[in-house]
């Protein structure tokens, strides 16, 4: 059988994220900003055209935000003639869930817990930070089992500003050094960023103790290196952990008829 290659797409509130993908090896990952649908759309072609044109090159899109995802699937079949795939609808994620049954998971969580476990094969804890910052448990057998949702920095600075009279508008950044925010910007930047680092250890120890043991802590999303990197609890920061979970459902949807025929 031959490589497994595919175009990955995941859409998500503000960004969409997009890579060729060959295996599980991501060439050139690339974010385009929601607002220009032209840029994203030729951003996916050209990384299709980055792939072997003898194999499939299929595209296969994850969305958190259904209508701009219903608009670049129109825009992309129309351009390429050929179905374009989506997670949830044509490919299922490969994992198991324990969750209460009226429940709909975000498909981005789903994917990252499902990435996260296709490669370490153990229980652990992905925390994805970007517009909300999820931190959510998969076990030693692969199920996921849910976790907390919180709002991500900026949406937390944006609140600050917009519900006060004084806060102002301020960037996502890594505080200074100081131990003391002495501006009140500094003050802001502090609040949320060891407001999230604390939520994230928060919830590792009380998942740790309700599992009986430490798993392993991978952190993904935009803001991850910033509020994680140099962090001990985290042990790895995979930027794309969606992106490559979309390529572990294709590997999982292409796999699958191979094996009804060896069982019929």
């Amino acid at each position: 059988m031959s490589t497994m290659q595919l175009v990955a797409i995941d859409v998500g509130n503000t960004r969409t994220h997009l890579s060729a993908i060959t295996g599980m090896d991501l060439a050139g990952p690339t974010s385009v900003s929601n607002d220009d649908l032209a840029a994203m759309t030729e951003a996916i072609l050209a990384a299709r055209n980055s792939l072997d044109e003898k194999s499939p090159r299929p595209v296969v899109i994850a969305s958190v935000n259904d209508s701009l995802a219903d608009q670049l699937a129109s825009a992309l079949a129309d351009q390429l003639g050929e179905e374009v795939y989506r997670v949830g609808d044509d490919l299922p994620v490969p994992i198991q869930e324990d969750l209460a049954p009226e429940t709909m998971t975000g498909v981005d969580r789903l994917l990252n817990a499902c990435a996260a476990y296709d490669v370490l094969k153990q229980a652990c804890i992905v925390v994805d930070a970007g517009t909300a910052v999820t931190i959510d448990f998969v076990d030693g057998e692969g199920t996921f089992h849910g976790g907390a949702i919180a709002p991500g920095g900026r949406m937390q600075l944006r609140a600050l500003h917009t519900w006060t009279d004084t806060l102002p508008e301020i960037d996502f950044a890594a505080p200074d050094d100081e131990p003391f925010g002495r501006s009140t910007s500094q003050a802001m930047l502090r609040g949320v960023v060891h407001g999230v680092q604390g939520l994230v250890r928060g919830l590792v120890d009380r998942y740790a103790i309700a599992y009986g043991a430490y798993p392993t802590v991978v952190a993904t999303g935009g803001d991850a290196e910033l509020l994680f990197r140099g962090d001990e609890l985290v042990d790895r920061i995979v930027p794309d952990l969606t992106l490559l979970g979309i390529a572990v459902a294709a590997r999982h949807a292409m796999a699958a008829p191979a094996e009804e025929g060896e069982a019929g």
